[in-house]
């Protein structure tokens, strides 16, 4: 190969008379550099310097022009001095091409040695990479988004036909019923009441779990008191996804539909129920059934004593904790008033003197009212309960059994209560400070059952097995003594003590 050496010359040194075409020198220049397009930086400064690598006579022949022209040109410089501020900018505009050939160069070198790292990275598994990805395998720009694609979340993948067979409009009502212990119907309306307050809004990321599907994941864990990990399978979402479903569906129930599913009666309301209780047993102003019953708990980490239930434990052979439910149910077992949450050592009449029912009563506010409770609670002003020492008289016992009809109907109330709403019948999953809402929307969605004459299953039925304990001082108010007493008199003379009691047979 011929070498040249040769001085690469500026463009003061370049005489204009000469007629030398530069552009074309340009051109030629950029069609090298583009056939050499992977040349290092270094083989590029090298090749501009040496010309060893120019294997184009038309550059052989421009470098020997160049050379030439080195002659004589110091005495063209001085015969022509307009021409220095021209070739000034030439050599500018020269030295600019050059600095971008050299970008381009380094541009180029970057991104070879960024794709040799990018593969060398370990590829993902097939699973991984199945799970995960979120443009298509054929998609030939993958790194970035198609059009209207929305990116997600990896999300384990769970059936969720139960819940989606259940929640066609073709599913039998029947079994629907029996899976929630409401009709259809019923749940549609509840689901209504509370959509604005559980709805929840859809994200870039996914879905929200739409209104129906919230509350039959609350419903069906309170109905079949089934553990977290069953409600998961069943409606195909996480375990801590329905524990804070059944949480967040509470509350509202608690929040919404509490203030008018479950309320004191009013004036008129309350004369409606005195004439039905006044009806079946002849005892006036009665205003409603009062009842405690005992809903198992968890040991709770701190105050255990106070929630050691002793009559369940000897009754189950088995260390038992409890909280209390105290509750008012008129006529038709819908409970008026509720008090929840007292621990489970507390006796019925402890209960009731803690209860904010019983500040209302010293307030005035239970005027001309009685409330009919069992053996355990105490006879106050407006507390009407049987007598409990020995050797009765007829009217005593007369009077008891029309206060065992009365009591019956708080009784079979919350056998209905836990009958239909199975999570009371076992230690839930809760934390002792959520037991609270869990039960009041209990005792919230039983209203609404009974008012619109949802009728329970046979096989639901739920036998009551608390204990009641006399309280030591069983008398509070002489003047209630002498009322009771004079209610038990006219029950005898007037004949409405006899007949239909649990205990009028000897009469």
């Amino acid at each position: 190969m011929e070498t040249h050496s040769f001085t690469f010359l500026s463009p003061q040194d370049i005489s204009y008379n000469n007629a030398f075409d530069f552009s074309w020198f340009l051109e030629m220049e950029n069609e090298f550099n583009g056939n050499s397009e992977k040349m290092s930086r270094k083989g590029t400064a090298e090749s501009l310097v040496n010309g060893e690598d120019l294997k184009n006579n038309g550059f052989k022949d421009i470098f020997s022009s160049l050379l030439l022209l080195d002659e004589g040109a110091a005495k063209q410089q001085e015969q022509s001095p307009w021409l220095t501020g021209f070739e000034a900018f030439f050599e500018a505009d020269y030295k600019e091409r050059v600095e971008e050939i050299n970008a381009t160069y380094l541009c180029s070198e970057m991104e070879e040695s960024g794709n040799s790292r990018r593969s060398k990275r370990p590829r993902k598994s097939a699973s991984v990479a199945a799970s995960s990805s979120t443009v298509s395998a054929g998609s030939s720009n993958a790194g970035v988004p198609e059009p209207g694609h929305q990116r997600r979340l990896w999300v384990k993948s769970r059936s969720k036909d139960w819940w989606e067979k259940c929640n066609h409009p073709d599913f039998p009502d029947e079994e629907f019923k029996r899976a929630f212990r409401m009709s259809k119907s019923t749940f549609a309306f509840i689901c209504d009441e509370l959509e604005p307050a559980v709805m929840k809004k859809n994200t870039m990321l996914r879905d929200a779990i739409p209104v129906r599907q919230r509350v039959a994941v609350c419903i069906w864990r309170l109905a079949t008191g089934e553990p977290l990990r069953m409600v998961s399978k069943r409606f195909g979402l996480g375990i801590s996804t329905c524990h804070k479903l059944v949480l967040e569906v509470c509350t509202a129930i608690k929040t919404v539909l509490m203030p008018n599913y479950l309320q004191w009666p009013d004036e008129n309301k309350m004369k409606q129920i005195k004439d039905e209780f006044e009806s079946i047993t002849g005892i006036p102003n009665v205003g409603g059934s009062i009842y405690t019953t005992h809903i198992p708990i968890i040991a709770p980490k701190t105050s255990v004593a106070s929630y050691f239930n002793k009559k369940h434990t000897e009754r189950n052979q088995k260390t038992s904790y409890s909280i209390t439910l105290q509750g008012v149910v008129d006529k038709n077992g819908v409970f008026t008033d509720v008090c929840i949450g007292w621990p489970g050592s507390m006796t019925d009449d402890q209960v009731l003197e803690q209860s904010a029912f019983h500040q209302r009563a010293k307030t005035g506010q239970l005027k001309d009212v009685w409330v009919v409770g069992g053996k355990g609670y105490p006879l106050m002003d407006w507390v009407l309960v049987p007598y409990t020492h020995q050797n009765l008289t007829w009217a005593q016992h007369a009077f008891n059994e029309k206060v065992w009809d009365i009591e019956k109907v708080g009784k079979e109330a919350f056998a209905r209560l836990k009958g239909r709403w199975a999570c009371l019948q076992k230690r839930m999953e809760v934390k002792l400070q959520e037991l609270p809402a869990v039960l009041g929307a209990c005792c919230v969605l039983h209203n609404i059952c009974e008012l619109r004459n949802e009728e329970m299953e046979p096989e639901l039925k739920f036998e009551l097995f608390d204990d009641e304990v006399i309280p030591e001082n069983n008398l509070r108010s002489m003047a209630s003594a002498q009322a009771r007493d004079r209610i038990a008199h006219n029950l005898l003379h007037h004949g409405l003590g006899v007949g239909g009691g649990r205990g009028t047979a000897f009469l």
